[in-house]
């Protein structure tokens, strides 16, 4: 896993790794956009969580789709470090992302857990 993450330099690179953990058994992973946290599920409810990679930072009450949708088109084409994508999505009121390897999809959630945007990995490959 940590390979793999190595190889992530901007969003232009999440599709292959996508792809690189779903063949490592990864069945989706969270992640925590407050601190960086992500906890791993595999086959037979098998998780692994990760520590905070980031100092706390407050996630915005109100959620935002369009603002959102922008700052990912942005991220995929490499014009910001996960980071900055990491802070913009707390401003757009995204509590946590979930990467499933078996739909291939990401899902950004607010904190009542509706989905702002639900974005189809392979379309990007």
């Amino acid at each position: 896993m940590q390979a793999a993450h190595s190889k992530v330099k901007s969003g232009a690179d999440f599709p292959a790794y996508v792809q690189e953990i779903k063949k490592a058994g990864l069945l989706y992973y969270t992640f925590y956009v407050a601190n960086g946290a992500t906890v791993y599920t595999g086959a037979g409810d098998y998780e692994l969580s990760g520590e905070a990679k980031y100092h706390p930072q407050s996630i915005n009450d109100n959620g935002n789709a369009d603002a959102l949708q922008q700052c990912i088109r942005q991220h995929q084409q490499g014009y910001s470090d996960f980071f900055t994508f990491c802070r913009l999505c707390a401003e757009c009121g995204v509590e946590r992302w979930v990467v499933d390897t078996r739909s291939m999809y990401c899902t950004y959630l607010d904190k009542a857990g509706n989905a702002l945007v639900a974005e189809p990995i392979s379309e990007f490959l």
